[in-house]
């Protein structure tokens, strides 16, 4: 116990002062597929995998923590696009059930596709932009370790 009391340093240092990322130019440069540190090296290497580094920077970005947040925006995103164009449609030339079904699920699987890869580049340059996972220079740690605070265990 008392070598670990030791090995604590207290200093009223300030911690050093962080550079500010443009979110905005992070996230634009994720749209357009490109690393979020540099905006020229490769942000993808196939359709949906992120590549590990970055080939100009070496940014490190296969740590990112996308998840399911790109699938959520497109799912937002098309389904105002289609249930808005099929609405007006509707409204302009009525058609059958069959012609909408015709028209509106391949456009949706269409938009979906396309919009999943740019929706995920601009997730990932919005965590490097704020830091999330691991982009702040700290290695992270699982959220439900609890620090040990000694006494009986």
């Amino acid at each position: 116990m008392q070598k670990e009391v030791e090995s604590l340093t207290w200093t009223n240092a300030e911690p050093a002062p962080i550079d500010k990322r443009d979110t905005m130019l992070a996230i634009r440069r994720g749209l357009y597929g490109t690393c979020p540190a540099c905006g020229t090296g490769k942000l993808f290497k196939s359709y949906l995998k992120s590549v590990d580094h970055c080939a100009v920077c070496n940014e490190d970005i296969g740590h990112h923590r996308a998840d399911d947040l790109p699938a959520y925006l497109v799912i937002l995103l098309v389904g105002h696009i289609v249930v808005g164009g099929f609405m007006m449609t509707d409204l302009v030339w009525p058609m059958s059930s069959w012609a909408h079904l015709a028209i509106w699920a391949p456009m949706t699987v269409v938009l979906a596709l396309l919009l999943i890869q740019p929706m995920k580049g601009a997730v990932i340059g919005l965590q490097w932009a704020l830091r999330m996972h691991g982009f702040g220079g700290h290695i992270p740690e699982p959220e439900d370790r609890l620090p040990h605070v000694g006494g009986n265990s």
